[in-house]
């Protein structure tokens, strides 16, 4: 069960999002999930719409909303926060996606190329911006927090 989202996920989210909002900051965040906790029934579903949010609170006050991507990412974490940055990283190798390879495979009755749902696959397919490697991440995610950070101000 660790690593899926179920309420207390949801709770954090948004009170981080109302954090960065009475604060005027970015939010970063850095998903690795298996999905939903089905467990918590409607309850872990429920963090969906509620992440949502709080994504729309920040770009509501015009704040920086940055996702990090790292593996795994999928299930209902990539159908709704996680999906919905500003600006979308990855870390190389990420497998993100919503459904898993032999799910969607039976679905589309298909065989998927062997770099599905990786992140690099995802970059050349226009979803993420860029794939970093992690001792790259931290000046990256700098240089782009002053951008967008100068561009609120302004």
């Amino acid at each position: 069960m660790g690593g899926s989202m179920g309420r207390t996920v949801g709770d954090g989210l948004l009170k981080a999002a109302e954090t960065a909002v009475a604060e005027k900051a970015a939010l970063i965040v850095v998903p690795s999930s298996g999905g939903a906790r089905m467990q918590e029934g409607i309850l872990s579903l429920m963090q969906l719409p509620r992440s949502i949010i709080a994504v729309e609170q920040l770009k509501a006050a015009g704040l920086p909303y940055i996702v990090l991507l790292t593996h795994p990412t999928t299930g209902g974490v990539t159908a709704s926060f996680a999906m919905l940055g500003d600006i979308q990283m990855a870390e190389p190798g990420a497998i993100i996606g919503f459904a898993g390879r032999r799910v969607i495979e039976e679905t589309v009755r298909e065989k998927l190329p062997d770099d599905f749902q990786t992140a690099e696959y995802l970059e050349d397919h226009g979803m993420i911006d860029m794939v970093i490697p992690r001792n790259q991440q931290h000046e990256k995610l700098g240089s782009i927090l002053l951008m967008l950070m100068h561009k609120a101000e302004t």
